[in-house]
């Protein structure tokens, strides 16, 4: 079937009679059109079924009213909520998003950007994959002064702007916390220490042990990919060890649920034989047995503050090179999957 034919404003002015210039000017909602002729004018767009070409409107403009948002995944509540947190913030000050996510690849990363650069974004929001070694695919936006700002996984020593939490003070708090509730020999379960969040958060929990004069082991970090899969290998591995650790730090709240329900199903009481902790405060840590502590990151937060920055450096009332680092705030949520009686 032959698609039908797009609409103009130049079918609407001969539809009615009318000048092409008086039917955009009243699409546009001009005040210098009479107020009945805007209704008839609309009224009949709608029922032509003409479409705005904002696209090409905005490129004249030499913008396109789009941001660009780059993930490494998608399956994740706290990705779900950070992108919430960029629309309700985008959609509010009339910007369209296009999300693209690179499956951990940096490859794929870096087409992605390549991509959205083609696109013309006006700017850019992404968080690195666990590849990711430089940033040279960012270096076009540089070039033609498109704003980009990174979140959650950045590269510390880049000038850019980043949104972060404090990954180092929340592994120290995580790990001081099994510490407090009697833990000895804590296990630490996290992902890839090329990436700034985990690098943080190991160094946290190195730190804290050290503070309380626990002898650090590296038989007990066990990197994963924080998958599902993963929960279940590293319950296998720490029921394994000897003697049995009696606290675990997960870096991902679905890896430690998993991890605690396999734990449970050998035979392990959760908290009395080990203590867990996980990380995201993800909706899963109050609904597993027992709820799970873990830390509160509010990916909500994240996504409006780094949607925020970048409109507000877009519309020109701020400028993203005077801002390097935000910090967002993280808290220590305690519930019955940490707290034991000390032995």
């Amino acid at each position: 079937m032959k698609p039908k034919k797009e609409i103009t404003i130049y079918d609407i002015a001969q539809h009615l009679s009318l000048s092409s210039a008086t039917v955009s000017r009243a699409l546009q909602d001009h005040p210098a059109i009479n107020k009945n002729t805007r209704k008839k004018i609309q009224t009949a767009a709608r029922e032509l079924g003409y479409r705005q070409n904002t696209f090409a409107s905005n490129l004249r403009k030499q913008k396109t009213n789009t941001i660009g948002v780059m993930v490494h995944e998608l399956n994740s509540n706290f990705i779900t909520s950070v992108l919430a947190g960029i629309e309700k913030v985008s959609t509010e000050a009339g910007y369209d998003l296009i999300i693209a996510h690179s499956s951990e690849s940096a490859e794929k990363e870096a087409a992605n950007a390549l991509n959205l650069f083609h696109k013309r974004v006006d700017g850019l929001i992404a968080s690195l994959s666990f590849g990711t070694k430089d940033l040279s695919h960012f270096d076009p936006y540089e070039e033609k002064n498109i704003p980009v700002i990174f979140f959650d996984r950045v590269e510390e020593n880049s000038e850019n702007t980043k949104v972060i939490i404090d990954n180092y003070k929340c592994g120290y708090q995580a790990t001081r916390h099994l510490i407090e509730q009697g833990c000895k020999r804590i296990v630490l379960v996290t992902a890839s220490l090329k990436r700034n969040v985990y690098a943080q958060r190991h160094k946290g929990y190195a730190d804290a042990l050290y503070d309380n004069n626990i002898p650090y082991e590296k038989e007990r970090v066990l990197i994963k990919d924080l998958s599902e899969q993963c929960g279940v290998e590293a319950a296998l591995q720490i029921l394994k060890m000897k003697p049995l650790p009696d606290g675990v730090f997960i870096t991902n709240d679905f890896s430690a649920a998993v991890c605690m329900r396999t734990l449970r199903e050998h035979g392990i009481k959760v908290p009395e034989d080990i203590a867990i902790v996980g990380f995201n405060n993800d909706a899963i840590s109050k609904l597993v047995e027992p709820q799970l502590t873990t830390i509160d990151y509010p990916g909500t937060d994240m996504g409006e503050i780094a949607a925020r920055n970048l409109i507000s450096h877009l519309q020109g009332h701020s400028n993203l090179k005077h801002t390097n680092t935000i910090v967002v705030r993280s808290d220590l949520i305690i519930r019955q999957s940490s707290q034991r009686t000390r032995k």
